[in-house]
């Protein structure tokens, strides 16, 4: 019953362990998501910039004819800067999308270990019963391990009463046989 009730007990210490660890991976994986949501929500905010500056040149298009246009930005420039641009967006969107499946792989895995193990109710009939087998073995052994005061491990007779436990030399008052 003790080798049970420590693996038990080594157990259910392995499950808390293993549930703080989890808790753990799925704070972390969800602090990186909560990042990546703010990165991303910072390109788009970037983005509409751009297209309210694309928006500014277009009015500057009816303004200024396009050869002094040509002199001013040199179109390989800015399509050179849009592809770095499209280039960037396309990565980050890639790393959102890996994060976000490795977000649902460490939920499945949580999920899944989760699963496996027990739960509360599942353990509360078997820590009663383990309380009620201790209380029992406990109450057995004080009830054999009592010592009665009248009893003597024996006695040394002297002329005259009262006589003495051989073992611990206390006064006994007791009848002798014979």
């Amino acid at each position: 019953d003790e080798e049970l009730l420590k693996s038990i007990q080594a157990t259910i210490v392995r499950v808390e362990g293993d549930c703080e660890q989890l808790s753990y991976v799925t704070g972390s994986l969800r602090d990186d998501h909560r990042q990546h949501q703010k990165d991303i929500e910072a390109l788009f905010q970037s983005l509409e910039g751009l297209e309210k500056k694309a928006d500014k040149e277009d009015l500057l298009l009816l303004k200024v004819d396009k050869a002094a246009l040509g002199s001013k930005v040199s179109c390989a420039h800015f399509d050179a800067s849009v592809e770095h641009l499209e280039d960037r967006i396309q990565d980050l969107l890639r790393r959102v999308l890996g994060q976000e499946q490795r977000w649902q792989e460490a939920q499945q895995r949580f999920s899944d270990a989760l699963d496996s193990k027990l739960d509360r109710l599942e353990l509360r009939p078997f820590q009663k019963q383990l309380e009620d087998t201790w209380a029992r073995i406990i109450k057995d052994l004080k009830d054999e391990l009592s010592v009665k005061i009248d009893d003597a491990a024996g006695i040394k007779q002297q002329l005259l009463v009262p006589y003495k436990c051989l073992s611990c030399d206390r006064h006994l008052n007791m009848q002798v046989p014979g």
